[in-house]
């Protein structure tokens, strides 16, 4: 070993005792600046996420949440919020990624930097960060989205899915897990996955053409809140309420109006408040040194119980939960 290595290590090691000496004192007084990265800003998901970190923030009461994200949902764009979130030595990172492999370096210059890196919703790979949280396991959620089709279609149909963008890890997984269980509904044919890009008009702009492409289709599945209300609003200007029935993963205060109308039978979602209040929880515990991400740690989230670790330091928060006329109004004043 070189003196030149011995010597950085030596130095780092120094370092890292001071730095452990005067963090317990910082903790103490010093605000835990976590960074909540959404996809895009201006999505009503992300903000009600944003609602349950700052809730998260408040209980814990020595933390502050950085809501931030890039304007359109590229990986470009948050590489370029990570990098300033960098600059600015925020604590802890919790990205809902747009590209689960492009943000890697920007994140892994973040954790080089001492910085807590955590994905949630959308997986970032497992070099890029420390753990992910799923908001529900990628099997309950691929089958729960199928099957909110299936009930519709007691004989058998076409369904089409609109997704967000080709690259978002959570929609792809989602649509290999509902793939993997169509064998039981062999009546039902999967014609087209196209790709909303997470954008309202380009998800509308797709719907119009999944209907002029295919005119029997009987269903659309939109695993994404941004696409199900724009596919929703497509099927009640083409005037084919009842004849096609758009579900997937939605808002209760977005999708009122198309479970209203009738363009909407029933579609599901986990509560985003939760799910935002669950990340800062465990982006708050990991900064702090209060638990450490490895296969098998069980980390606090509050309120919302325990999150359990996989293999891949995975965990999901909770299962999805389905909502219709019986009790649309009763949630859609919340999120």
């Amino acid at each position: 070993m070189s003196f030149t290595r011995r010597f950085a290590i030596a130095t780092g090691v120094a370092a890292g005792m001071a730095a452990s000496l005067m963090g317990s004192t910082a903790l103490a007084q010093d605000n835990v600046r976590i960074a909540l990265v959404a996809k895009s800003l201006g999505n009503g998901f992300f903000e009600a996420a944003a609602r349950g970190a700052e809730e998260a923030a408040e209980e814990v009461g020595n933390a502050e949440i950085i809501y931030t994200g890039p304007t359109s949902t590229t990986a470009e764009g948050q590489i370029e919020v990570i990098n300033s979130l960098i600059a600015q030595r925020v604590d802890a990172i919790a990205i809902s990624a747009n590209d689960p492999d492009a943000v890697v370096p920007a994140l892994q210059k973040a954790m080089q930097r001492g910085i807590t890196v955590i994905s949630w919703d959308s997986g970032v790979a497992p070099e890029g960060r420390e753990m992910h949280l799923a908001p529900s396991s990628d099997e309950l959620i691929g089958q729960t989205i199928i099957k909110l089709a299936a009930d519709q279609l007691p004989d058998g149909g076409k369904v089409a899915v609109l997704s967000a963008t080709s690259t978002s890890t959570n929609q792809n997984t989602w649509i290999e897990e509902m793939k993997s269980v169509m064998d039981q509904y062999p009546d039902i044919e999967l014609v087209a996955t196209v790709y909303g890009d997470d954008l309202a008009d380009k998800s509308y702009r797709e719907t119009q053409g999944l209907l002029q492409t295919y005119p029997d289709l009987d269903a659309i599945i939109a695993p994404t809140s941004v696409g199900i209300v724009a596919a929703a609003q497509a099927v009640q200007d083409a005037g084919k309420v009842g004849e096609v029935n758009v579900t997937g993963l939605g808002l209760p205060s977005e999708m009122a109006g198309a479970v209203e109308s009738g363009a909407s039978k029933s579609f599901a979602i986990w509560n985003p408040v939760d799910l935002g209040y669950s990340t800062a929880m465990l982006a708050y515990n990991l900064a702090t040194d209060q638990a450490e991400a490895e296969p098998g740690a069980e980390i606090s989230m509050g309120r919302m119980g325990t999150a359990t670790l996989d293999d891949t330091n995975t965990a999901a928060m909770s299962e999805p939960f389905t909502y219709d006329s019986s009790n649309i109004d009763e949630f859609k004043d919340i999120f």
